[in-house]
């Protein structure tokens, strides 16, 4: 059971989901998908024995943006780190959807030494192509026409499988909810970071910890393709693919999430 918190770092609103066993060592810490925010997470159970972290992203659910001189996807890994400072988080095993998994690697690159482990979650190593930036400036001109309402919008039919649209509407109506929730300039500022991040291909084998690389079968953003390269390019890595589910797999299958989850700390334990 998940449980909203603020933290207060350097005198800013950090809000935060809380689960699991508070005095454990064992840590898990999630980092959210674009453009959804924190609450993505609250389908995952988290196992026994184990603490589980969610921070709301500089931006996102009523944190304070990051800051307005910089497109620097690192602006996020810092924040993470901050953030575990303030718990007085030493180490812990880092999870990431889609732009969490770009976070990630920002984090390994930055203080590869806290992480125990690494869950990969509908993501790739690659930087944006030239299509893929294009891309992103077409979001920047639709939250400056229509808001966070446009960005759902168009970016519902991407995040969600043809499974989900199909039978789930509930589930599409609360993702559009979340995206909905979110302000403009929060989202602005995660798509510059998300346009010009690095790339991070030639990291994955300097990656020495124990991954789980996680796909939804129906992923059409980072499709099972990039999952699979990302594995063959880690040293240590097993792939789990979710059956009806696109990019944001812990939402529209979370028991066939939850199982790969669990089998997975359960061997770092």
């Amino acid at each position: 059971m998940w449980t909203a918190k603020v933290a207060t770092i350097d005198g800013s609103k950090v809000p935060y989901l809380d689960a699991g066993d508070q005095q454990s060592p064992h840590v898990l810490l999630l980092v959210h998908a674009f453009p959804v925010g924190m609450r993505m997470w609250e389908p995952v159970t988290i196992p026994d024995g184990w603490r589980a972290l969610a921070p709301a992203l500089p931006g996102f659910d009523g944190a304070e943006p990051p800051p307005g001189d910089s497109t620097a996807i690192d602006d996020y890994a810092r924040f993470i780190l901050d953030f575990m400072d303030h718990l007085r988080l030493d180490s812990a095993v880092l999870g990431g959807v889609s732009m969490g998994g770009y976070i990630s690697f920002a984090l390994w690159r930055l203080e590869h030494l806290r992480w125990r482990g690494l869950v990969l979650v509908d993501t790739r190593a690659g930087a944006d192509t030239e299509q893929g930036m294009a891309g992103r400036e077409r979001v920047l001109e639709t939250i400056r026409t229509r808001g966070t309402h446009g960005v759902a919008e168009d970016m519902l039919s991407k995040l969600l499988g043809a499974t989900t649209r199909a039978r789930r509407p509930q589930l599409v109506d609360h993702v559009r909810r979340l995206i909905e929730r979110q302000t403009n300039e929060g989202v602005a500022a995660a798509v510059v970071r998300l346009r010009d991040r690095p790339d991070s291909t030639r990291l994955l084998r300097e990656i020495g910890v124990p991954t789980l690389v996680i796909v939804g079968e129906e992923d059409e953003i980072t499709p099972p393709s990039d999952a699979e390269q990302m594995r063959a390019d880690l040293e240590e890595a097993h792939l789990v693919r979710i059956p009806e589910a696109g990019h944001l797999s812990c939402l529209e299958n979370p028991a066939a999430f939850n199982a790969a989850l669990a089998t997975y700390l359960s061997e770092l334990r």
